[in-house]
């Protein structure tokens, strides 16, 4: 079978919360977000997706099961730590929207689906009336002692999109941490924009 690209958006993510946060945890553990995460903490914060009517999952099926997802919702109606920073710039987030986070099975990547993620997640921007996109990233250390020897960072990928890195917009979030124990870290997250 092949890949088949699906939007839902509103209420209908609500069928898909499971498999977006069993995605979530998986992938996030990676480096570089290292992220030690739990179903619960998962559909809470999934579950706003569900209450935002101008919310947007786009789903990746590969042989018949959801192998990776993508959201994205208004900027105006994401968490006020993914605002604050545009605010602080003078940047109005009524004319942003916020793409979230896009996670992808292992086995399913280099497949062109990173791609199809960002024109489910843009061109339901342009359905709501919104030109300007943006995502956040996290910012980690070349020589983080996690760090895969391997490991490429999307940047590459992300500025052929017509992406643009914003050091000037940040925000902060904690979460426990692979490498943390039962503490939160604090992280920043650098924006990414496009108009």
């Amino acid at each position: 079978m092949g890949i088949e690209i699906r939007r839902v958006t509103g209420a209908g993510v609500l069928d898909y919360l499971e498999d977006a946060a069993r995605l979530r945890i998986s992938v996030f553990r990676e480096f570089p977000y290292l992220y030690e995460g739990s179903i619960q903490s998962e559909r809470e914060y999934l579950g706003h997706y569900g209450e935002c009517p101008r919310s947007v999952f786009v789903l990746a099926f590969g042989d018949g099961k959801i192998v990776g997802v993508s959201t994205g919702l208004p900027l105006a109606e994401a968490d006020e730590s993914f605002q604050a920073p545009f605010i602080a710039a003078d940047l109005a987030p009524g004319e942003w929207f916020y793409c979230g986070e896009s996670v992808l099975d292992r086995a399913w990547r280099g497949k062109g689906i990173g791609h199809r993620f960002f024109d489910g997640r843009e061109e339901h921007a342009r359905e709501l009336g919104l030109q300007k996109t943006c995502f956040c990233s996290v910012i980690r250390s070349k020589d983080h002692p996690l760090c895969p020897v391997d490991y490429r960072p999307n940047d590459v990928f992300w500025t052929k999109r017509g992406y643009v890195k914003q050091p000037h917009l940040c925000a902060r979030f904690s979460w426990k941490q692979v490498d943390s124990g039962e503490a939160e870290v604090r992280n920043e997250l650098v924006f990414w924009t496009h108009e």
